[in-house]
């Protein structure tokens, strides 16, 4: 592959977003959610933004595709369920805890060895459960574990330490960042930690929603498409029973889509149309009907988004308003066909 010329980092700035949410009731807006959306088109121009699409972010969790792919570019043999894992923010459900132990098993290793922070399950019926039955918090159970023991088994087949396998210095996350930056197009900003203790990146919105866009319109054959059908062929081992992303892959064909913490939400098509949105507030009630309207910003059907239109807002047990993308996002919004 012949990689274009990266452009720079983008700027750390305090971030221009825009109103891109209402929170109603009864006619009235009670509630604003700021933030900033993309849209691209197949040939990855930008169609459609608000707020501020090139300031550095981060991605959070909504960059797992792009660190599987890196993985799968440096020998990680997983395909199928156990990839989808690998990239995945799970619920904690049996199977997703089953199949990093999998992993684990691969490269002979145990839940001890994983350096990620123990946790409840992040699915809230899991870890209710989870707590009626006095289960102590694991490494595990926290909601990255997938990924960090698909990390621990690329490590054992090349021969990188073990102990050290978090640190940004550390040559299974410098490969990480170079694939970053291959797949975004642009420059590093800022590394910093996430939740799980892995290194975070700090991107652009644009520069998220080009690497997906990459990933998701890959040829059969390369690293991205193995990634791009893991995801797409078993939403939920990257997610869980009913979680927003899994619905939405189920309901838009050929979509791959990643949540991540702080109101993020990447998604794109296989003809390389993307969106990608922050939320300022970090808020999910936002996060999914504006995704869901950046979508159909992209030309998906609206009728295929109709369950992702955002919670209602109820009084006296009957809805009286909601959650909904503000009139910038109105399809007619988009001057420039996709």
């Amino acid at each position: 592959m012949v990689s274009s010329p990266l452009a720079g980092a983008p700027a750390i700035r305090e971030p221009r977003h825009v109103p891109v949410a209402h929170v109603t009731r009864g006619g009235v807006v009670e509630g604003v959610h700021y933030g900033s959306v993309v849209v691209l088109g197949g040939d990855g121009e930008v169609r459609f933004h608000l707020g501020d699409i090139e300031a550095a972010c981060y991605p959070r969790s909504a960059l797992k595709p792009v660190q599987a792919v890196a993985m799968v570019r440096a020998g990680l043999p997983l395909d199928g369920e156990l990839l989808s894992l690998a990239m995945g923010s799970h619920s904690g459900e049996e199977r997703h805890l089953a199949g990093a132990r999998r992993i684990l098993a691969l490269a002979g290793l145990a839940e001890d060895d994983l350096r990620n922070p123990p946790d409840l399950p992040y699915g809230q019926a899991v870890r209710d459960a989870w707590v009626r039955e006095g289960r102590p918090p694991s490494r595990l159970a926290q909601n990255c574990s997938g990924k960090h023991a698909a990390m621990l088994y690329l490590c054992t087949l090349n021969g990188w330490p073990l102990e050290t396998y978090l640190d940004p210095a550390h040559p299974l996350q410098t490969a990480i960042a170079d694939v970053v930056e291959e797949l975004t197009g642009q420059r590093i900003a800022h590394v910093t930690v996430d939740g799980c203790g892995s290194p975070l990146f700090a991107v652009s919105l644009r520069g998220l929603a080009r690497a997906a866009a990459r990933i998701a319109a890959a040829p059969p054959g390369t690293p991205e498409r193995r990634v791009a059908d893991a995801i797409r062929d078993h939403p939920e081992m990257a997610s869980g029973a009913g979680r927003d992303v899994a619905e939405l892959m189920r309901a838009v064909p050929g979509l791959i889509t990643k949540d991540g913490f702080e109101g993020v939400h990447v998604a794109a098509l296989p003809d390389g149309r993307a969106v990608a949105v922050k939320i300022a507030d970090g808020a999910n009630r936002a996060r999914v009907p504006v995704a869901a309207a950046a979508l159909a910003l992209t030309g998906v059907d609206p009728r295929l988004l109709t369950g992702f239109a955002g919670e209602p807002a109820t009084g006296g047990g009957r809805p009286v308003g909601g959650v909904r993308p503000t009139a910038a996002l109105d399809p007619s919004a988009l001057l420039t066909p996709a």
